[in-house]
């Protein structure tokens, strides 16, 4: 099994992210090793979401993968989107309000990449989205939501798994994704490649 100390390889997730160490432990799986990539995440011209979230996963797990030989190497990484403009990070609550006000009455796309690179130099990936509806906020809300801080270093400037689910009445597709890593998906791919899952899934 996974989770017992000696049965499985190393495996090296290569993000800082508590969620998607929290989000891990949900299918008992748990990390050797925490290591971020600490890349460049700006956009190329006229990148698209899909192709930005796809790049960067690639590059955070082939980065990693240069300084931890014999591991298996897990990165992700999540890309919020409304059409094709792109939702950081915001650096201000006067950015975050922005993204908010946006949002705010409308769908957008939630963006997962996920990268496994296996000690044998195999790889696997993967492009999730989800379609997240926020219902129309008022002025209150948003205020209220951004003295709260909780929109500090999430992308698109808002965490589903905390006071923003309360905007939240529809997502098609997976919560993780969301939340920040898409958890049937990452199982699949990590199985494929032949890290011992603590259960395997059907057709991985």
């Amino acid at each position: 099994m996974a989770d017992r100390a000696g049965e499985a390889p190393p495996l090296v997730l290569a993000s800082a992210s508590p969620r998607r160490s929290d989000l891990l432990r949900q299918l008992r799986l748990f990390p050797t090793e925490i290591d971020p990539a600490e890349i460049d995440e700006t956009p190329h011209p006229r990148e698209l979401p899909g192709q930005l979230a796809a790049r960067l996963a690639r590059t955070k797990a082939e980065t990693v993968a240069a300084r931890r030989p014999g591991a298996f190497i897990l990165a992700a990484d999540t890309v919020v989107a409304l059409g094709r403009r792109i939702l950081p990070k915001p650096e201000t609550e006067d950015e975050a309000r922005a993204y908010l006000e946006a949002l705010s009455g409308r769908r957008h796309r939630v963006v997962g990449g996920i990268a496994v690179i296996a000690p044998d130099g195999r790889r696997a990936e993967r492009l999730v989205a989800t379609v997240v509806r926020f219902r129309r906020l008022d002025r209150t809300e948003i205020e209220s939501y951004l003295a709260s801080g909780e929109w500090r270093g999430k992308a698109g400037g808002y965490a589903i798994q905390g006071i923003a689910a309360a905007f939240i009445p529809f997502i098609s597709g997976s919560y993780s994704n969301v939340v920040g890593l898409a958890l049937a998906e990452t199982a699949s791919l990590l199985a494929g490649l032949g890290y011992p899952v603590p259960w395997r899934m059907a057709g991985s």
